[in-house]
């Protein structure tokens, strides 16, 4: 983790924040990237001269090629670019708008894929760099129906990381992608959501956005490709594709 240059995005509040102070407590260079500026300072002055700040919204090519433009300006390299930025809903999938889908794409899988197409170039010229992307255990199995069109915008999202994988590894195996899915976590996600919803904090089993960030911190040391936030998650994903293929009489 010393001397690696990081941009975070997301990085206002909850995940990102968390992840911003650890990092920062353990040397890294941060680059920390949100639309809300006040939000954004106070973060980085939480993690010192460790953090640089840049106010932008990922959900914009144009912003997301200036991040990099002046990270680089500004550092000379980037090591690990994670994407953070992410927004639920509260809407079944009967209810669903034209609007609510394309504001769930937007949101959580436009702003990943521009980071990761922007990035790219960079980490190629290198040979080497790390793309971590946050996801949720809901892109693996969709048991939160209210969640509906985060549901499918997480898995689209796993798969789009899965390809970037495949297709850069062919040519650059120095460059890696990491993919984080958590559960429940203790943030403003459920206030927050589109159309409102559960409070994130009141819901059983959360974890704190400080736990999240440890196993996130931990992945960009090892490189791993694919992480759950919690013991049991890849056994419970497991189970749930198993009973997908039972006799729909069995399962009963």
């Amino acid at each position: 983790m010393p001397g690696k240059v990081i941009v975070i995005t997301g990085a206002s509040s909850g995940i990102g924040a968390a992840l911003a102070e650890l990092v920062a407590g353990q040397g890294a260079t941060l680059v920390l990237v949100a639309r809300r500026d006040a939000a954004l300072l106070a973060v980085a002055t939480r993690c010192g001269d460790a953090a640089y700040p840049i106010v932008a919204d990922m959900t914009l090519r144009d912003d997301v090629r200036r991040v990099v433009r002046e990270t680089l300006a500004r550092f000379g390299r980037i090591d690990v670019w994670v994407n953070n930025v992410g927004r639920g809903i509260t809407r079944y999938p009967s209810e669903l708008t034209d609007d609510d889908v394309d504001e769930m794409m937007r949101i959580n899988v436009k702003s990943a894929l521009y980071g990761t197409q922007e990035i790219l170039p960079h980490f190629k010229s290198r040979g080497e760099g790390h793309v971590v992307t946050i996801s949720s255990i809901l892109g693996r199995i969709p048991f939160a129906v209210h969640r509906s069109a985060y549901n499918g915008a997480k898995h689209f999202l796993n798969a789009l990381i899965a390809n970037f994988r495949a297709e850069v590894g062919q040519s650059h195996p120095g460059i890696h992608f990491s993919l984080i899915s958590p559960g429940p976590v203790r943030t403003e996600f459920g206030r927050s959501a589109l159309h409102g919803g559960p409070d994130s904090w009141q819901l059983p089993d959360a974890q704190s956005a400080a736990e999240v960030a440890a196993v996130i911190a931990g992945v960009i040391d090892s490189g791993r490709a694919d992480v759950y936030t919690r013991p049991g998650y890849h056994a419970r994903v497991v189970k749930y594709f198993d009973e997908l293929g039972q006799d729909p009489e069995t399962r009963r």
